[in-house]
C-alpha cells in the first residue's frame, strides 16, 4: 500500500482533551515518525506538531478524530513524496 509523508498540526485550546489525543495517537503508532510538543503558558495553549508516514486514508482518520475533539484544531500538510 502506498504511503504519504505528512505533518498533523494540531493545537488544544481545551487541556482536558490531551488524554484522549495521546489515545488517539497511540492508537496511529505505528505510522507516527516523531512528535513534538510545546506549551505555550502565555497563551494557554499545547503545540503539537505530529510527523507521519502512512496511507492517506489513515492519516485523514488520525487527523479527522483528533480535529472533532472539542477545544482541539487539527491540520495536515502533505508532501510530494
Amino acid at each position: 500500500m502506498q504511503t504519504r509523508v505528512a505533518v498533523i498540526s494540531i493545537i488544544i485550546e481545551d487541556s482536558s482533551t490531551v488524554e484522549s489525543i495521546n489515545s488517539i495517537l497511540h492508537d496511529f503508532a505505528e505510522y507516527i515518525i516523531g512528535r513534538m510538543g510545546v506549551p505555550y503558558r502565555t497563551k494557554k495553549v499545547n503545540i503539537i506538531s505530529i510527523a507521519i508516514d502512512a496511507p492517506q486514508d489513515k492519516i485523514n482518520t488520525l487527523a479527522g478524530r483528533i480535529g472533532r475533539l472539542n477545544g482541539v484544531t487539527a491540520k495536515t500538510v502533505y508532501s510530494s513524496v
